[in-house]
């Protein structure tokens, strides 16, 4: 599960007619069990029974070109031996030109197998965030704000792999929750947001110009990374989104 950081910029309308109450925070959670009475009578996932043997026998796959082609290329000699045409091929012949073709094909066979062995897509393997524990609310937000910003929090860190969140709204950072660099001057400590920094950086500036979501699948070979000295530093991947929202 690789680590993952968001960059938000929002806006509150404030809805002035209704009054300000102060809702308590608890985390949202929603649940689903299939233990109940009489045991569960819906319908079952199907099971691919290809995909499952391919993948369990990955290597003979990619092996299996190889032998295709290498039993192609036996069958076209052989034929050509007992078939009484002469080895030397003819282009008037038809046969020549039927074999020359079956050869190419065995060729290609053999060479997309060797293909095959050589490229393997690079496996994932689970990277565990280097750094401390944070979170950061901002303090002139009303309390029922704070709960949505929680909930949002918990739905982001169960059902991805976003381990970092960072909330940024009109230059302030009203959250930063989640994994975060250790500051290197008070050990043990996050490294706060620096929204000065971060809204004067091209990363920013590209997300508010064009005003949709940038996405880093690979943060390491971005230059960006310099601008977010507060993600983990084995951050694997980062998600910049702005929305925006106006009154009517």
């Amino acid at each position: 599960m690789e680590a993952g950081a968001l960059l938000r910029s929002i806006s509150w309308i404030p809805i002035r007619h209704l009054p300000r109450r102060c809702l308590p925070i608890f985390p949202r959670s929603l649940r689903a069990s299939s233990d109940v009475q009489g045991g569960y009578r819906g319908p079952k996932p199907k099971k691919d029974w290809v995909a499952d043997w391919v993948s369990n026998n990955d290597d003979t796959v990619r092996s299996l070109p190889i032998y295709v082609g290498g039993l192609s290329l036996l069958a076209v000699l052989f034929n050509r031996s007992i078939s009484g045409i002469a080895p030397v091929a003819d282009a008037s012949s038809s046969q020549s030109r039927a074999d020359l073709l079956t050869l190419g094909l065995a060729v290609t066979n053999v060479l997309t197998g060797l293909v095959w062995l050589s490229i393997r897509p690079k496996s994932i393997s689970v990277v565990n965030p280097q750094g401390v524990t944070c979170q950061r609310i901002h303090y002139d937000l009303p309390d029922y704000v704070v709960s949505e910003l929680l909930w949002i929090w918990e739905s982001l860190s169960v059902a991805t792999c976003c381990r970092s969140l960072i909330i940024v709204y009109q230059d302030n950072c009203v959250l930063q929750i989640g994994v975060a660099a250790e500051s290197s001057i008070n050990s043990g400590d996050p490294i706060i947001v620096d929204t000065t920094k971060l809204v004067q950086g091209s990363l920013y500036e590209s997300v508010m110009k064009s005003g949709s979501q940038s996405y880093l699948a690979n943060l390491s070979l971005y230059p960006a990374r310099s601008e977010l000295p507060f993600l983990p530093s084995n951050t694997q991947s980062s998600c910049s989104h702005l929305e925006i929202k106006e009154s009517q």
